[in-house]
């Protein structure tokens, strides 16, 4: 763990292995009651520093932090390979996106801004003036999930940084390395001590002690519904962004591109094996051309291979944990059970699972109503896009979804009446630019990620009125 600038341990080791064959990968600590409090006291203590550092200096840093991280992208791609289990190809992608956060966070410290309040439009304002101005909230309680532990940890760090603001990070127990590493390189480029403070161990205990402690500022979750809800209730007036659940849905219209829906609804569905909020899970095909797609779309994802993370070739490798490989087999066998067919995959060795595609899946089984995070996803037909576009917002979930159609006008109609917090049109919802602005409705969360839009929840306006 880091607190204060320093390497910290404690007397309760928890080994971290590689999802795929359970073979070691490192050993971390799990942090103490007092050692929880600690870390927010050392980012209490730096606060003030941060708070005054011009924009100037924290953009430096953040820009500092792009260029080491660029020149060590294979090093934190197989650490990222290792602990969550995504082929390597894919570690080295998530850190080349962070090293592009990284600058996007830097340039959003730049451009932290207030505005001129117009005090006479009201006559009681004659006279006055006002301007508003952002300042940082303090210490920020960012944790994060396992299966982008570099990216989404950069996603809260990297912004509250550039608002002058101090972080103590929880990463996910099975992911902590990606974010040990971080905070040592940001350390190396002149981040002061204390500003960014590394917790490891269980959420249930320290990551709650370290929501409901009173000197925390705001809390930032990516997670599960069930967790978010949980830490909300118990951040009070705390400010929190949640970034939660989902069960992304693509909707292929009968004039659509299938050279260009198909392949990229494969890319979306199995990347990380399917363990990504924004995988493609439910899509939903125009009656007439839905056998072409089902059957595009197996013969693509029967090309896809299985195999070890580490391996360059490798586009599929384990879940994070053979219970949850348990758990998407039962949800395909419940589907099965229900009408279902399985037209590819599903096959399970250990927390291996094969890509599956299913069809005719009915609307209540838990492959449709839930976030299945795995790789699996179904192929249902519609009749009418009003049809497609219920059978879109049936969903207690709503962070993206997309259209696939040649045709601007149902494309835009679409955006309109789809309830999500991103619509993608001739793309995958899984599709994101991290400067982009990125959160759900309903049960997917609250607030929005994305370096501008992150600074702006990270940040409160102070009004400075003055008689002229």
């Amino acid at each position: 763990m880091r607190i204060a600038g320093e390497a910290v341990t404690s007397s309760r080791k928890q080994q971290v292995a590689l999802p795929f064959d359970g073979s070691p990968v490192g050993t971390i600590f799990q942090a103490t009651a007092e050692q929880v409090d600690a870390a927010v006291a050392a980012a209490k203590a730096a606060a003030p520093i941060m708070r005054e550092m011009p924009a100037f200096e924290r953009a430096a840093i953040l820009r500092k932090a792009h260029e080491k991280l660029m020149s060590r992208l294979d090093e934190f791609g197989k650490a990222i390979s290792s602990e969550s289990g995504k082929p390597i190809k894919e570690g080295r992608l998530e850190a080349d996106r962070a090293a592009w956060t990284l600058l996007f966070s830097a340039e959003e410290a730049n451009r932290l801004c207030g505005e001129v309040v117009p005090m006479e439009a009201s006559p009681a304002g004659k006279g006055h003036m006002a301007m508003t101005v952002r300042e940082p909230l303090g210490v920020i309680a960012a944790i994060t999930p396992f299966n982008f532990p570099l990216n989404l940890s950069m996603h809260k760090i990297g912004p509250a940084i550039a608002g002058g603001n101090t972080v103590v990070h929880k990463p996910a127990s099975s992911t902590p390395i990606s974010g040990i590493l971080l905070a040592e390189l940001l350390a190396e480029c002149g981040l002061p001590k204390g500003a960014l403070n590394v917790i490891t161990g269980p959420g249930g205990s320290i990551g709650e002690q370290l929501v409901f402690h009173k000197d925390v500022a705001m809390v930032t979750f990516t997670g599960s519904v069930e967790v978010g809800l949980r830490l909300r209730n118990l951040a009070g007036m705390k400010r929190v962004t949640l970034e939660l659940g989902n069960n992304a849905a693509v909707i292929v219209e009968d004039d659509a591109n299938l050279d260009e829906a198909v392949p990229r609804c494969v890319a979306g569905a199995f990347a990380h094996s399917g363990q990504v909020c924004i995988s493609v899970q439910r899509i939903f095909v125009q009656e007439r051309i839905r056998a072409a797609f089902v059957e595009r779309m197996v013969e693509h994802t029967k090309k896809l291979r299985v195999g070890h993370p580490h391996e360059a070739s490798t586009d599929i490798s384990s879940l994070i944990t053979e219970k949850e490989a348990q758990r998407v087999e039962s949800w395909i066998g419940e589907a099965l059970e229900h009408g279902a067919k399985l037209m590819t995959g599903g096959k399970r060795t250990r927390a291996t699972m094969e890509p599956a595609v299913l069809t005719d899946v009915p609307a209540n089984v838990q492959l449709a109503c839930r976030e299945a995070f795995g790789p699996v996803a179904f192929v249902n037909s519609y009749s009418t896009l009003d049809d497609a576009i219920a059978k879109v917002n049936d969903s207690d979930y709503g962070l993206q979804a997309g259209i696939y159609t040649r045709d601007i006008q149902k494309a835009f109609q679409t955006a309109r009446k789809v309830h999500v917090g991103g619509f993608m049109i001739n793309e995958i919802p899984q599709y994101r630019v991290d400067h982009m602005p990125y959160g759900g409705v309903k049960m997917s969360g609250v607030g929005r990620e994305g370096p501008k839009y992150a600074v702006e929840e990270m940040t409160e306006p102070k009004l400075i009125c003055w008689k002229v």
